[in-house]
């Protein structure tokens, strides 16, 4: 993006902190003027000193010494509001930006998430925006101080000597435009630095989650000689970023050197021809040695200056990744829900690879009816489920709750009346109440710790060392599957909902767990419109109506003995666990292998 648009997005977020921005200016201006007084007082000293050096008295020594360490004072008080609140204010800014990144991260859908890695999303709202609390406030502050101190040099300079001026003048826009391809180069270095860095973050987190799996296969090997190469590949852009910049620092020393050159010589030949006094040489060596400070801190600060834009630059990334999913003009909210469903000729393929996943499905679900899905893998059965709470949009026709179209819903109001209970439990690092109390945050205690019971989870928690207060660990590490996939039906029953969704939520246990976190499910079930996808046909048996899906479409309906009347595919899915006698297999492999 160029660099322009990226200003325009980004100053905005001064609005809320322009009076600050305004004093801390204001204040760099104090420094500034305190800063070019004293060649002024040293050309006059020199001056006096070379015409009559008895006229120069003491007292007048004095008094231009206590003027300049009052400004001394106004400079210091100056400089540490700039160093102080100048940057309390960057870093407001940088918070600022952080949270409106997060929160727009919050309305983006599962699209967005499965096409992006976490460690690139995690550099990008934290690490990234490091150096916007620098640049928001060094930005307009250097630029501010540069502006001033060469306009303020010129002036005075050209009073000295215009000709002379108007050489060491020549010098700077050269020296800018040689500057600018090494400044180009040093923002793609950094560009790729940043990306690289989220790779790196990526591949860490994919090794530390998977940390088992690498042990249990024995290759810890091959993930080292991956982090390897990363690792390796990172070094060989900040070694290229390192190149460009040793370049362009050594590009500013030359014409520092030049400049200083054209001083000695031209302004030494003035001096001799009378032109100047040796008072102005000293007077305009020292402003010479100001203005080339200046332009030196203001090239160097372009690094810093590129840092900064790359950070903002994958800020607005981050802004600018469209929200698929969100309410509607006019939604409102859904209340009093019945829990009725209706699939009017739903059609779904997801946006990125445009693959058909549901095509024309009719469905009437009835308030508390209580349906299973079951078919291979791949036949859309988690994809049905996922449009009912409006994690992906309909392709085309329309899902209604208690006849109202989910768009004309509030999503807010819609996902409040929908419980999920997954196969996949994800609890939150924290105690094993915080997991349960995250079903409806504002829940007392009471109804937290009757959550559990409902839910058959009471008994093993108060077994734990700490109860309720038990720490769980990251993704509730510390306790079994069946421990955690109670506490995620705990949380759903403190929810108290009106729809319920199951994604094979008992597939992943043993037989014993299964027994106990089945007789939980049926209580949350209880009065409720209820959508399983069936991973064990044990547990679909008394469905008031099993769907077959099979390439996206609904091949079968009915319950179980009206399904094995038929003697169509459940029929052979269901003859074909007999034969094996399996009691629990996975119906989508042995649905595979049937048809």
């Amino acid at each position: 993006m160029k660099t322009s648009e990226l200003l325009r997005r980004f100053v905005p977020y001064y609005k809320k902190y322009w009076k600050t921005m305004v004093f801390d200016l204001f204040c760099a201006s104090l420094t500034t003027i305190c800063e070019l007084v004293l060649p002024l007082m040293l050309r006059f000293i020199t001056d006096q000193g070379m015409k009559d050096l008895a006229a120069l008295s003491v007292g007048t020594i004095l008094r231009i010494g206590g003027i300049y360490f009052l400004l001394r004072i106004v400079d210091g008080m100056a400089a540490f509001y700039m160093a102080y609140t100048g940057h309390v204010m960057g870093t407001k800014i940088e918070t600022d930006m952080r949270q409106d990144a997060f929160e727009h991260l919050q309305k983006l859908s599962d699209s967005y998430f499965n096409n992006t890695k976490v460690g690139q999303i995690m550099a990008r709202i934290t690490s990234d925006l490091f150096d916007v609390t620098e640049f928001a406030h060094h930005c307009p502050e250097e630029f501010f101080i540069a502006f001033l101190k060469a306009v303020i040099a010129f002036i005075i300079l050209s009073g000295i000597s215009l000709p002379l001026t108007v050489v060491i003048f020549i010098f700077i826009p050269i020296m800018v435009v040689s500057c600018t391809y090494f400044n180009i180069r040093v923002k793609q270095a950094f560009k790729r630095q940043r990306n690289q860095i989220g790779e790196l973050n990526a591949r860490i987190e994919d090794n530390l989650l998977g940390n088992r799996v690498v042990r249990a296969f024995a290759n810890q090997n091959i993930e080292i000689e991956k982090f390897r190469e990363d690792n390796h590949a990172f070094y060989e852009i900040k070694r290229e970023s390192y190149l460009y910049m040793a370049a362009f620092q050594d590009t500013i020393r030359m014409f520092d050197g030049l400049m200083y050159l054209v001083v000695i010589i031209a302004g030494g030949i003035f001096m001799v021809k009378g032109l100047i006094g040796p008072g102005d040489l000293v007077a305009y060596t020292l402003y010479v040695t100001t203005l080339l400070a200046t332009i030196r801190r203001i090239i160097e600060f372009a690094e810093q200056f590129q840092r900064g834009m790359t950070g903002i630059e994958r800020f607005v990334e981050i802004m600018d990744s469209r929200i698929d999913i969100l309410d509607e003009p006019g939604a409102k909210d859904l209340e009093h829900v019945e829990g009725a469903i209706r699939f009017d000729h739903v059609s779904f393929e997801y946006p990125d690879d445009h693959n058909s996943v549901l095509e024309d499905i009719v469905l009437d679900i009835r308030p508390g009816e209580k349906i299973a899905l079951v078919g291979p893998s791949g036949g859309g059965k988690t994809t049905l489920c996922n449009l009912i709470p409006r994690f992906y949009d309909t392709t085309s026709g329309s899902i209604l709750i208690d006849d109202r179209e989910l768009k004309g819903i509030t999503l807010q109001s819609l996902r409040s009346n929908i419980g999920i209970v997954q196969q996949d439990v994800y609890l939150f690092s924290g105690t094993v109440y915080e997991n349960i109390a995250y079903g409806r945050p504002e829940a007392s205690r009471e109804e937290v710790m009757e959550a559990a019971r409902m839910a058959g989870a009471h008994e093993f928690i108060s077994e734990l060392k700490d109860g309720y207060d038990t720490y769980v660990g990251e993704r509730g590490v510390k306790l079994s599957g069946g421990q955690k996939q109670r506490i995620s039906i705990a949380r759903v029953f403190l929810k108290n909902p009106a729809i319920l969704i199951l994604d094979e939520a008992t597939s992943a246990l043993d037989n014993e767990s299964e027994v106990i976190v089945s007789q939980s499910l049926d209580r949350l079930a209880v009065g409720r419109t209820t959508v399983t996808i069936a991973h064990r046909l044990t547990t679909i048996q008394n469905a008031d109506r099993i769907l077959v899906l099979s390439e996206g479409r609904i091949v079968e309906a009915g319950n179980h003995e009206e399904l094995l009347e038929k003697k169509g595919i459940y029929y052979q899915l269901y003859t074909s666990v007999q034969k094996t006698g399996e009691n629990a297999p996975e119906s989508g492999n042995v649905m595979n292998t049937s048809l």
